[in-house]
Formats: structure tokens, sequence, C-alpha cells
């Protein structure tokens, strides 16, 4: 099956399902419940970091590439996930951090016990540049006693790797190999558009450093060599990169396959849609025009040029869709199967993050104590600064946490959701009201998730048709065409609280209602409810 037919399901594995009782989810937990995520009828569990770290960002501080962190399990258990979920026709997908490691890294600490080899692993200079951390802070830290300074562009103790040392290159190849070897068929590559530093490293004129080293062109030579080198060698592998601030046009680059870099890319554009004057740590509605010219412009211009775009709401670092762009208050249903529709008959492989598919909402924690994100803590000390009072901040800081996506999957209207026996790593949300046992009861969005999954694998238009915005300025609709040969596939989205209209192309009116949630009838004036999402395939004449 190619990827473009595929779903791909996120797992958060700390989060997920804890089976032995400590608070932390774990393998064996994603083991118990692969009956459930075949049930769904996704292909591929993308698994975030599961390797030994001190969780100074939640795994994505990697220690050792090459282990199992024991709060999850052992290399044992992992290769029977793999073994049982091949079974269920599931792949694994692991994340691979590559533009850095944990300070506590082997190749750090030899690297401060002055090893030169492993010095240079890592990005040292005399004199630090003016570039900000994402996290927050300057982006260099003091290498040791030595006088010199290492980058991290996360976190402190997350330094950045030295990507021009071909060793550095050679010795993350073998890391892929290993866990290619263990029968992993999917690696999605975090920050991958950031590795590309230049030789001389400047100041930047804005202070803040991102077009220094986001998208650089050597970024795609490193990702080739790396395709050649290792996955490439496996026809069936997926891969997906997350891109920090990109381009189209580099999406284009990293995607097209005559290229040889990448199946497919994450880009977070359309995300950034409720930050108030582009600043994050804002409360805001989301600016619907804006977020429609970025899914046209982005579905358009990858299809026309041969790109292949990762589809997302979700993920492990953002807040709840359905808080974002939802009144879910009076219409969490139906909101969550359009924002659903959207990405599932669209033009690239949709990824769908745990809870998702049930409807889960952002948790609501009483004080800044029950977080654990290190940025949101850090955002919420900023808020204070810059004035706002402790409600306000915790107000910005809820409605944008990476820790709303991290809460514990509700499994049951039970003590902790059903996740553990024990005291869950982080407070749990709303699972008296919303869980999988619950919606399995009347399955509603769980389905509809099903019937998606089922479509685009049983029509091609789905998986393999271009892309066309249609009706780009309507003030509530999201609308875009899907074409394969004389076939259509005419999407029709209506994301807003009041019904809306939509004139239909000509053709329509002899075609079928694929889907929709909501009865409707196939007329030239096409009117949406709340919610409504109806997708009309039929033949062009």
């Amino acid at each position: 099956m190619s990827f473009k037919q595929k779903v791909v399901y996120q797992i958060y594995p700390k989060s997920f399902y804890d089976e032995n009782g400590d608070g932390i989810g774990d393998l064996a937990g994603i083991i118990k419940k692969l009956p459930y995520l075949a049930e769904l009828g996704v292909d591929m569990l993308w698994l975030s970091p599961i390797y030994p770290s001190p969780q100074k960002d939640n795994g994505y501080d990697v220690s050792d590439y090459l282990a199992i962190d024991p709060r999850f399990g052992t290399m044992a258990t992992f290769e029977k996930l793999v073994a049982q979920a091949k079974t269920f026709g599931i792949g694994i997908m692991l994340d691979m951090v590559f533009n850095h490691v944990s300070i506590e890294h082997e190749w750090f600490q030899r690297a401060l016990a002055g090893e030169k080899k492993y010095q240079d692993y890592f990005i040292l200079r005399e004199e630090p540049t003016n570039w900000q951390s994402k996290f927050g802070g300057s982006a260099w830290a003091p290498f040791g006693q030595t006088g010199k300074w290492y980058l991290h562009l996360y976190d402190v103790t997350q330094a950045d790797l030295n990507w021009r040392n071909p060793a550095v290159r050679k010795e993350l190849q073998q890391v892929l190999d290993f866990w290619l070897d263990k029968g992993v068929e999917g690696l999605r590559f975090d920050v991958i558009n950031v590795i590309g530093k230049d030789a001389q490293l400047k100041d930047a004129a804005d202070g803040i450093g991102k077009a220094e080293y986001t998208d650089r062109p050597i970024a795609h030579e490193y990702i080739h060599e790396l395709n050649r080198a290792s996955f490439g060698k496996h026809e069936t592998v997926v891969t997906v990169g997350e891109m920090s601030s990109t381009t189209i046009e580099n999406g284009v680059l990293y995607t097209q396959e005559s290229r040889e870099e990448l199946s497919m890319i994450f880009n977070f554009h359309h995300l950034k849609v409720d930050y108030a004057e582009g600043n994050k740590w804002t409360k805001s509605m989301f600016d619907f025009h804006q977020l429609t010219a970025i899914l046209h412009e982005w579905g358009e211009k990858m299809s026309d040029q041969g790109g292949w775009n990762a589809l997302f709401w979700n993920n492990h670092d953002q807040p709840r869709a359905l808080n974002r762009f939802v009144d879910w208050q009076k219409d969490r249903v139906a909101g969550a199967q359009v924002l659903a529709a959207i990405i599932h008959l669209n033009r690239g492989t949709p990824f769908i993050y745990m809870g998702e598919e049930i409807g889960m909402l952002n948790p609501t924690y009483a004080t800044i104590d029950f977080f654990d994100d290190v940025e949101t803590k850090n955002a919420y000390q900023m808020l204070l600064q810059e004035g706002n009072s402790p409600s306000e901040a915790l107000a910005i800081v809820q409605s944008k946490s990476r820790d709303n996506a991290r809460i514990p999957m509700q499994w049951q209207a039970t003590d902790n959701g059903g996740f553990t026996t024990g005291t869950p790593w982080l407070k749990p949300g709303d699972y008296q009201h919303i869980s999988v046992e619950k919606e399995l009861a009347n399955p509603q969005i769980f389905s509809f998730y099903q019937q998606l999954i089922r479509l685009r694998k049983a029509y091609p238009i789905i998986a393999e048709g271009s892309y066309e915005g249609y009706e780009k300025d309507h003030d509530q609709l999201m609308a875009f065409i899907r074409k394969l040969g004389q076939e259509r596939l005419l999407v029709v989205n209506n994301l807003s609280p009041s019904s809306a209209q939509i004139t239909v192309p000509n053709d329509c009116l002899n075609g079928q209602v694929l889907l929709s949630n909501k009865k409707i009838a196939i007329k030239k004036q096409l009117t949406l409810e709340p919610y409504h999402t109806v997708a009309i395939l039929y033949k062009q004449e």
C-alpha cells in the first residue's frame, strides 16, 4: 500500500495506556490497545520518543538513540510490539530526534571531558551569536569551563549536533539502520529542516536568528544523503519531516519523489491562525480567512508541483483543535467530524492524534502547578513579567500549552479515565463525559473516522487526486475539488456555527453523496448546516 493511502495514528506513549500502574504509559499498554487501533483502521503508529532521556523536554532530549527508556519497557517489549502490530497490518513509526541530543548523552559528556573527536560532534564557538532559543533566552550556553559556548536551539539541555561533521551523519545513519533492522516501517524526523547550519555563524538582523538556520540548502543535501545511505534502501518505509517555519518551495523540494529526500512533511502555518499578531502566547479567535488561504495555497502548490503533505490538526505540541476551531460546547461531535473530513478527504497523508477520534478536549487546570511542560512554565513567567495577572496568564497558557495534548488518553469514566491504576504523571481531562467506552457505546466521531479511512482506501481519487480550492473567499465554508481523470470529488466543509450556502458545479447534480455528517440532497444551491461536511462524487462531462 502506498503512503498516499495510509493513515497514521500518533501515540504519546507516556499518556496512552499504563499497563504496570506506575502512572506512566508504556509499550505493554500500547500492545494491549492494538485491537482498538485495528478497529479504527489505522495503518501505522507513530510513537513519540521512547528512548532513554532525562525528560527535560518530554523525551525529545535523547540520551541514548539505541535503547528503550525503562519507564516504557524493554527492547524485548518493543520487539513484541512491532511483531504484534504487524499481525494487525499496522506498522511502527519512530521519532528520530536528530537535530540535538541531551547533554547527558555519552557524546556530549565525552566532549565535555575533553575528547576532541566528540567536541566536533557539537557546534562550539568562542563568541556566541545573538540567536534566541525557541524556548526563550539565548540559544547559547557555556560549554563547561572551556570558555566556549555550545548551540542549543531548544532547551539548554538539548545540544545541537554538528551535521557538517561526516562522522555525526554516519552515526545517525547507523541509528536508522538499527531500528529498521528491528522491523520499524516509518520514521518521523523531528525539526529536520534546522540541521543545516552555515560554517560561519553570524548575528541575526532580527536578533532571533531563524533565517540563519532554517531550510538552508545544505539541509536538503543531508536528508538526501540519509535517504541514500539508510531508509531509501527500504522501498516501503514511510518518512515524514517536521518542518519548522518552512516554505512551500522547500516543502516541494523535501518531498518530490525524484529528489529522494522524504515521503512527506508537516508544516504548521495553519496552526498559527489564532496567534494574535503572530504571538503564540495570546488568547484569540482563529482567523477563518487566514486558515483557508493557507490550506488552499499549500494544497494547490504542493499538488501542482508534486510535493506531498502530512495532514493534521493535532499533535503532542498543539492544543486540541476542537477547542481552537469549533464551538465545542454546542457542536463538539459535528465539529470533530468536519475537522476530520477536511484532513481525510484532502490531498496528503492524514495523521490522527490519540483521542482525536473520540473528540477529546483541552483540560481545565486550576493553577499553573498542574502543568508539566517546560515551554508552558517559561511562558507563564514571561506573561506575568509582561504585566498579566496570574488568572490572565493562566488563561493564555491553558489555551496554548503543549500539555493540552499530553493529558492521559480517556478510556473510561472511571478513576483517571482508565489510563492507570496508579497516580497519573499529568492530571487527566474530562473523562467523565468523554471516553472511548462512552464513544463506542454510541459511535459518532469514531465511526466517522472509520468511514473516512475506508473511503481513502476504496476511492483512488482521495489518495491520488489533485487539489484545487473552490469558492476560496467564502466566509464560512472551506471547499475544494479533488480530480483524477474524469472523476471529481467536491468537498464542502462548514467550519462555522451558522448555516451557509454555496453554488456547486452543474456536473455535481448528477453525482452521488459519498459522505455527509448531516442529511442533504444535491441541489445547485447547497445549504450546509453548522459544522456540516459533505463530499459529492461526480464525473466531469
